[in-house]
């Protein structure tokens, strides 16, 4: 069950993934061609993350209500119309129906990162690092999958750009929604933990450990965003990098976010998780400093690629610090206050990106994570000692 599920999850990670890469690559290139107002073209791509975050407490409730299976056989099925009312919208050239196609694929993606939660719940406790980790891995592929999607499918459709590459996606989300159908039930709760009463929403958040998780996950994200939103401005249009130079950028920060997937989940078993945390911070750390050393394409690769290595070290950690601070029966709330926290941040700094850039420029931009930075690595500091961290014996020393 354990493989079948995993399995399962890898495969529909890499699909959505590759739809995410997609919409992110081309969703201001279609914008600034259906808008008559150009300062709206990347409107469809903050209407995507907006309904990422508002989407998030919903999802949770519903897959709490009906389960995972279907609830995400459901996502891929929004994708599926999303794509198919993307398809109309470029053929119509109409902006607004654009904005809808982008808003409904935005409510499938609140489901995506719920994935790594399936993940985590169907394997032994010992073994959640792992499982989060490896379902990950699927985005490796969707770094080339969406990339070739988004540049060999301009023509598939005569008269209409772009239009191919939707309906593909399209046809892969009916695939996914398929595919998920085979997934089995998760682990079953202990007993000990089935005749725990739930504990009201207000305790579990107070928890230090909940807390620093969250904080962890939320800060690696939220910066991420910042930053890799901001990239294309800078280096394309203040910069005058070529577009082919931007994308390989981008395209090696995707690799630096998910290729470490593959050792990350030993990594927490080895080191622990506090240790992994810690090390994303530092990471992001120099990745700032790196980009504040200059321009060159060098300079953008190596900052770009260190925030994808750091993101997935917090995102990872903070996701399997979470599992530690909730029962089985209160998962749903916590990580509903979790993705939330996560999305509704991350949604924020993909708006101020922009401006930030515009008005402050990029050195300005990579200056603003240093405060958070701090911050995090003294919360972590400060729960080193906590009693839930060391029950799981996933810490060291």
């Amino acid at each position: 069950m354990q493989v079948r599920n995993l399995s399962v999850l890898i495969v529909c990670q890499l699909i959505s993934t590759s739809g995410s890469i997609v919409m992110v690559t081309l969703g201001g290139i279609i914008g600034t061609d259906l808008a008559t107002n150009k300062a709206f073209a990347t409107l469809p791509l903050s209407v995507m993350v907006i309904a990422v975050a508002a989407t998030t407490i919903p999802a949770t409730m519903l897959m709490r209500k009906i389960g995972r299976r279907k609830s995400f056989s459901i996502a891929s099925l929004s994708a599926v119309l999303a794509l198919f009312v993307a398809v109309l919208a470029l053929g119509q050239s109409s902006f607004l129906l654009y904005n809808l196609a982008v808003m409904l694929f935005g409510v499938n993606m609140a489901f995506t990162y719920q994935y790594r939660y399936a993940a985590a719940e169907s394997v032994d406790e010992k073994y959640v690092p792992r499982a989060i980790s490896l379902v990950l891995v699927g985005s490796i592929g969707a770094a080339f999958v969406g990339k070739e999607l988004a540049t060999r499918g301009q023509f598939w459709i005569d008269g209409v750009p772009y239009a191919g590459t939707m309906a593909v996606l399209a046809g892969l989300y009916l695939l996914q929604a398929l595919l998920f159908q085979l997934m089995g039930p998760g682990r079953d709760t202990s007993e000990t933990e089935k005749l725990q009463p739930g504990r009201s929403l207000g305790e579990i958040v107070r928890q230090p450990l909940f807390i620093v998780a969250v904080l962890g996950a939320t800060t690696g994200f939220g910066l991420m965003t910042l930053i890799m939103t901001a990239t294309p401005l800078s280096m394309h249009v203040n910069d005058h990098f070529s577009l082919e130079e931007t994308a390989s950028v981008i395209r090696a920060h995707v690799l630096g976010m998910y290729a470490p997937s593959l050792v990350t989940g030993f990594l927490i078993e080895k080191l622990g998780v506090l240790k992994l945390m810690f090390a994303g911070a530092l990471g992001l750390l120099v990745a700032v400093i790196v980009g504040l050393q200059g321009h060159t394409l060098l300079h953008y690769w190596w900052a770009l690629v260190l925030l994808g290595v750091s993101w997935n070290f917090l995102y990872v950690g903070g996701t399997t610090m979470l599992t530690y601070t909730y029962l089985s029966s209160e998962r749903f709330r916590a990580q509903a206050v979790n993705e939330f926290l996560i999305f509704g941040t991350s949604a924020t700094a993909s708006l101020l990106a922009g401006a930030v850039i515009h008005f402050f420029g990029w050195k300005t931009l990579m200056l603003v994570p240093v405060p958070f930075l701090l911050f995090i690595c003294t919360a972590l500091v400060l729960v080193r000692n906590n009693r839930q961290l060391h029950s799981r014996g996933k810490t060291r020393g």
